[in-house]
């Protein structure tokens, strides 16, 4: 995953700083119910980048480690952006 899909797929999910998986599953399965298709406020658009967003960081939790934070991730890329920058809108 590159660090843009990483960014991408945070600001989908709305995540904040810390994230487990369990953290990740109840996020998923909040915002798809918002975003489902048949749902009222449905778009399915989000709803498929939603999808995909999930399956990224999942399988990056899956195969990294069972939870991050935007730190560590930072920290294994550290010639980007800090995401503490991003996340707050200054990067």
């Amino acid at each position: 995953m590159t660090y843009n899909e990483f960014e991408k797929a945070v600001e989908v999910m709305q995540l904040c700083t810390k994230v487990t998986q369990e953290d990740l599953k109840a996020r998923y399965k909040e915002l798809s119910k918002l975003y489902h298709p048949d749902m009222p406020t449905g778009d399915e658009k989000k709803f498929d980048e939603l999808a995909h967003a999930y399956r990224l960081l999942k399988t990056y939790m899956q195969e990294y480690k069972f939870s991050f934070t935007k730190e560590e991730f930072s920290e294994q890329h550290p010639t980007i952006l800090n995401m503490e920058d991003w996340l707050s809108g200054r990067g």
